[in-house]
Formats: C-alpha cells, sequence, structure tokens
C-alpha cells in the first residue's frame, strides 16, 4: 500500500464524517443533551485528525497520477490549495470542539459563545471541503467537471511543463523555503510547541502513574489548555514545513511513523479531557488501572514522535 492508497482511504473523511459531526452537533443543539453533544465534539476532533494525514497523501497520490495522460498540473494544484484552506478551518473546528470538551468538565456547561463560534465553523468547513472534494474528483472525473473546456485548456500549461506554481499551497510552499527566516523561525517555534506540550503532558501522565501524588487531577486539569497550544503550534509549523518541501517527507518512511503516534496520542488526550476516572483523583489516591495504561501508553507514543522525528534526516535518504 503506498500514498495513493491511503488518500484514497482516507479522503471521504474530511467530508463525509465531517457532515456526520456536524449533523449530530447541530442535533444536540435542539434536543439539548449534553450525551450527543460530547459525541458529536468528540467526532468533530477525531475528523479534524484524520484531516492532517489525508493532506499529506495527497501529495504522495499526486506522484502516481501527475504523468498520465490528461492529468493537469493546473486541477491538481488547485485541488492541493483548496484543501489546503479546508483544513485549516477543519482544524480550528477541531481545536474548539476540544477546548468545549475542556469546559465541559471544568464548567459543567460549554459557553454560548464556544457553541455559536463551532457551529459556524461547521458551516464554513464543510463549504471548503466539499469544494475541495469536488476539484479532487475532477482531476480523473472528466464526466463531473463543470466546464469542459476550461478544463480541457488547463492541461495544456502541465503538458508544456510550467514549473512556476500556481496554486496556494505551492505559493505557501515558495514562501516558506525562499524567505530566509521562515524557516529557522518555524523550527523555534515548533520545538518550543515541543516543550510546552510535552512539559503538560508528561506532568499528567507521572501523576496518573504515582508520581507528585499530593496533587489533585483537577488541578492538573487547567494545565491541559497549554498542552493543546502547544499541540496546534506543532501542527501549524509541521505542516508549514511538509507544505514547503513536500517530497522530503513523503518519501520517508520516518515521518509516517511520526504521523500516525501523533494522532493516536492527540486522541489518546481525550481520555483526560472529559472522562469521570482521572477528573476524581484527588491529592494522595491512586489512579485506576485504565487511567495508568492511558498515561502509559502516552508517554510511549509521545517518545515514538520524539524518535522518528529526530530520525527524519537518517532514515529513508530523503534528506
Amino acid at each position: 500500500m503506498d500514498l495513493a492508497h491511503i488518500h484514497l482511504l482516507l479522503n471521504h473523511f474530511p467530508t463525509v464524517g465531517f457532515l456526520i459531526g456536524g449533523g449530530l452537533f447541530l442535533l444536540s443543539l435542539f434536543m439539548r443533551g449534553n450525551d450527543l453533544k460530547l459525541a458529536s465534539l468528540v467526532v468533530l476532533l477525531g475528523i479534524a485528525l484524520i484531516s492532517i494525514p489525508t493532506y499529506m497523501s495527497g501529495n504522495g497520490a499526486e506522484e502516481v497520477i501527475k504523468s498520465m495522460p490528461g492529468v493537469s498540473k493546473t486541477l491538481i494544484e488547485a485541488h492541493e490549495g483548496a484543501a489546503l484552506v479546508g483544513m485549516v478551518f477543519m482544524l480550528l473546528t477541531g481545536a474548539f470542539s476540544w477546548l468545549a470538551l475542556w469546559q465541559f468538565r471544568r464548567l459543567t456547561h460549554v459557553p454560548k459563545w464556544n457553541l455559536a463560534l463551532i457551529l459556524a465553523l461547521i458551516v464554513v468547513t464543510f463549504a471548503l471541503m466539499t469544494r475541495a472534494s469536488n476539484m479532487g474528483g475532477e482531476i480523473r472525473h472528466e464526466e463531473i467537471r463543470a466546464d469542459q473546456g476550461k478544463a480541457t485548456a488547463a492541461v495544456a500549461p502541465a503538458a508544456a511543463g510550467a514549473d512556476e506554481p500556481q496554486g496556494l499551497a505551492r505559493r505557501v510552499g515558495s514562501f516558506v523555503t525562499d524567505t530566509p527566516w521562515m524557516w529557522p523561525t518555524c523550527e523555534t517555534l515548533h520545538f518550543v510547541g515541543l516543550s510546552l506540550l510535552l512539559g503538560v503532558v508528561l506532568l499528567v501522565d507521572l501523576r496518573m502513574l504515582g508520581v507528585v501524588r499530593g496533587v489533585s487531577f483537577q488541578s492538573l486539569h487547567r494545565l491541559l489548555p497549554w498542552a493543546a497550544i502547544g499541540f496546534g503550534v506543532n501542527i501549524g509549523t509541521g505542516m508549514l514545513f511538509f507544505v514547503g518541501i513536500p517530497g522530503q517527507y513523503t518519501k520517508n518512511p520516518a515521518f509516517y511513523w511520526k504521523i500516525g503516534l501523533a494522532m493516536l496520542a492527540g486522541l489518546n488526550a481525550v481520555y483526560f479531557t472529559i472522562l469521570d476516572e482521572p477528573w476524581a483523583l484527588g491529592p494522595k489516591e491512586d489512579a485506576p488501572l485504565t487511567a495508568k495504561i492511558a498515561a502509559g501508553s502516552a508517554m510511549l507514543l509521545w517518545l515514538g514522535v520524539l524518535y522518528f522525528g529526530s530520525m527524519l534526516p537518517f532514515i529513508g535518504n530523503s534528506f
């Protein structure tokens, strides 16, 4: 299985899955049910995480089909740019969905401003992802192209070998690689975000495993937004690295492992965000077995992310 297969496997989740999550969220607003609302927020968060490998695998799919007859480079780049914008809004939706889960645990309700913001993001994101999905279908399905003449003309620049970046994603990538200060700035922010993320995560995990037992989990719970901010900084800067030089990553197996482990670690964090078992843990109390398993697995997952991130220059010979 290569990246093209992975992209085909995942590319319906950001639209169909997001539609399901958004529909559940809208239904929960009418029914005023907390359980349904929490379930919809978890779905939206999960789909946001899935959108990352979906976007990244698209570059591998491009490598497979770009030389096929009738495939337009212009359409590929247009789809890539639309997918990038849609993914940004989807990640914002996932971020505020996580914030709502955290707020519900601490406040027993989600503030109205956040519910309204999530609803607005759902509408905008679904429109953007539907557009990106439709543009992706046009690449290989000529029968759904709205303007056959325009689409046929678009093939000509690709056949002529135009090298100038045209799509939004390519322009962003050129800015990242051509601006002298951009890459080192992203590197600095990436490590700052990683330090912030792991500092909080390790503190929470060690508490679950019996260290600093004098501190209640409720006290540590208020630190989780700082870990989420660190995670968001890492995703943002990591995506800029990827958009800048995608071929450097799509051909590197260490990168696959890093992204996969990071997605699992992100889902692992949901346990500590909303479930009752860790929340009820007071000072001097021993964590239940499930909390210890979650904490131990989180530490292993983040250790794996660190390892494969460090090994990117040494595995796959792509750097």
